[in-house]
């Protein structure tokens, strides 16, 4: 008698496109962003799947900040879920992220850190709101900034919060008309 076949485990996706000139190592950037999101989704058990992430700079996340959230300034990351309905014959995608240049290159050198450990947190920060983390609420926060520390961690970079100086991450609201595919922002605007 053989053996029943396990069964096979599709990976997840991750497409990488650099849109800015500024980001000067993009194959590490492209590195970094897809270990540390992979590894995000091993540990929310993500598999078969696919998402985009995108390398941009401030005035692309402003044009977007601006149009889809209403805010006029650039911000670290966007994260744009995908819609709720999709066909059923394509594989799930999840979303895009979008990560701006300048935004986190300034964050990384005033919090002293690698630019590719900060990148690398905000991807993580980015997938988990596709994925249905928030933290609009207290509660919330802690729950999004535990999952962060617990796969940043496995990947051997620091504790992101270890030297914040506030209370959590800054929270902007999400407009109450705002469709399901709206944006979730970072944390900083």
């Amino acid at each position: 008698m053989r053996p029943a076949p396990q069964p096979t485990r599709v990976k997840l996706t991750i497409d990488v496109v650099v849109d800015s000139s500024l980001w000067k190592e993009p194959g590490k950037m492209r590195s970094a962003v897809r270990r540390a999101v992979a590894q995000a989704a091993s540990t929310q058990s993500t598999s078969g799947a696919e998402l985009a992430i995108v390398l941009t700079d401030d005035s692309a996340i402003r044009q977007l900040n601006r149009m889809w959230r209403g805010i006029d300034t650039p911000t670290n990351v966007l994260s744009f879920p995908a819609a709720a309905k999709q066909a059923a014959d394509e594989p799930l995608h999840l979303g895009d992220i979008v990560l701006a240049y300048q935004t986190i290159a300034r964050e990384a050198r005033a919090e002293h850190k690698p630019l590719a450990h900060h990148v690398a947190h905000l991807a993580v920060h980015g997938y988990l709101h596709l994925i249905g983390y928030d933290h609009e609420r207290d509660a919330d926060a802690v729950a999004m900034e535990r999952a962060e520390r617990d796969i940043l961690h496995s990947l051997a970079i620091p504790d992101p919060y270890r030297h914040n100086t506030t209370k959590g991450p800054t929270k902007r609201p999400i407009p109450k008309t705002a469709p399901r595919s709206a944006p979730r922002h970072g944390k900083t605007a």
